[in-house]
């Protein structure tokens, strides 16, 4: 039974419908009329259309339904359709059984009251790293289960670094960071490029310094998120980064650094196979935090969600299939399905790392990452999140001084967020 109204689900969608980080989603038929007979299908909606029918992608979901007993449909939509086609099958009682959604979103669905929370049907997710579950959890209540984790770190350039004396490993904190920057700036090469576009895109790549700093999203003005805004102001202002930025998608950005000239690029786990194959040698580092370690990124991808349906007898093929899925086997397959997911337990990261030792740097991100709507910031992050991205750019612009732009990022986040 929905919690809200038809106009407080609309309004939903509207809010949602920000470029949350992503790709994919899907569609498909009705679900669950009450029968006598056993349903024999069962739908799954995901954002993954690249991952057409005969992929292995495909053809791992339905294994897990014939594990479970029944057939698969499968529908992939792109992030953001998947997101208001959730929204509006949530309204009219046509959701699939199965949904693969964009994390930032999950607490959007289960305030309308679509989803069924994974306690009540038996969803063990004691085995998750807190940090990466915090996502899903609403209240108190757990909705939904990461199907695997991705984040940022820096990408380098060996022979830019190398040019400039820069050693990798001597980049721990944003002291020692400047100063490698200022060498790769000052050997010829650009030192660093990021995605601060007045989108999601643009919140996500900040977010690690935002919080690095030691900010909070409840407080955008605050000394800490001060600083973090000069930071990257600082960079575009004394040419460390260029203007371009400004617009810069990630997708952007990790075309700047192919390009070779760049030192550093902020960008995430999905480019590890693009960077293998760079016609440059490629490396990464976590993004430090101000005083050292390991800054907070924001977590991305998608979790397992399980909405309400009308035949509440389908909750326990549905569990099935979400618990084939999860598996620390499963998550591991997902990782190199996708070759971009880092598993939710620290079991399946061990896994991991037996098979490529390589991704520690990401197991390591990904266990200091956070949750965009952690805190139980729930649907007021989207509203929170366009204040951000609105003052780096109002910032890296010149429009205003970070501490301006914050101020007023601040005032407008509070004045919604009270509505």
């Amino acid at each position: 039974m929905l919690r809200k109204t038809t106009r407080h689900t609309l309004a939903a969608v509207s809010v949602i419908s920000l470029a949350l980080i992503a790709t994919g989603c899907s569609g498909g038929a009705p679900v669950g009329q009450e029968s006598s007979a056993a349903p024999t299908s069962f739908t799954v909606w995901d954002p993954y259309p690249q991952h057409t029918e005969g992929s292995d992608w495909a053809e791992r979901i339905s294994a897990c339904g014939d594990k479970a007993g029944v057939k698969i449909e499968r529908t992939a939509y792109d992030t953001q359709a998947l997101t208001n086609q959730a929204l509006l099958a949530a309204q009219e009682g046509t959701a699939a059984d199965v949904i693969l959604l964009d994390n930032p979103a999950v607490s959007t669905l289960a305030d309308t009251g679509a989803l069924i929370d994974m306690e009540s049907v038996g969803l063990d997710t004691s085995a998750i790293e807190p940090n990466l579950l915090a996502a899903g959890v609403v209240d108190g209540k757990t909705y939904g289960i990461p199907l695997g984790a991705n984040t940022l770190a820096l990408y380098y350039n060996a022979d830019v670094l190398a040019k400039a004396g820069v050693d990798p490993a001597s980049v721990t904190d944003w002291a020692s960071f400047q100063t490698a920057l200022a060498k790769v700036k000052d050997a010829g090469s650009k030192a660093i490029t990021f995605s601060a576009i007045g989108t999601e895109e643009g919140s996500f790549q900040f977010l690690p310094f935002f919080w690095g700093s030691g900010a909070e999203l409840k407080d955008l003005d605050s000394p800490a998120a001060v600083e973090a805004l000069e930071l990257w102001t600082n960079w575009v202002k004394t040419g460390m980064a260029p203007n371009s930025v400004i617009s810069n998608s990630q997708n952007t950005t990790w075309e700047e650094f192919l390009t070779g000239d760049f030192g550093f690029a902020v960008n995430g786990t999905w480019q590890v196979n693009a960077a293998a194959k760079a016609p440059f040698k490629t490396g990464y580092i976590p993004i430090p935090a101000k005083s050292g370690g390991v800054a907070p990124a924001p977590t991305g991808g998608e979790f397992l969600l399980m909405p309400v349906q009308k035949d509440e007898s389908r909750y326990d093929t549905s569990k099935k299939i979400i618990e084939c899925m999860s598996t620390t086997e499963g998550q591991v397959e997902t990782a190199n399905t996708f070759a971009y997911y880092i598993p939710a337990t620290s079991d399946g990261q061990t896994l991991l790392l037996k098979e490529h030792p390589e991704l520690k740097v990401w197991v390591d991100a990904v266990n200091k990452a956070k949750g965009r709507t952690s805190d139980n910031l729930g649907t007021n992050y989207p509203i929170i999140s366009e204040q951000l991205w609105t003052a780096v750019q109002n910032s890296l612009s010149g429009a205003a001084s970070p501490t301006d732009a914050l101020k007023a990022a601040q005032k407008a986040a509070s004045e919604k967020t009270s509505k």
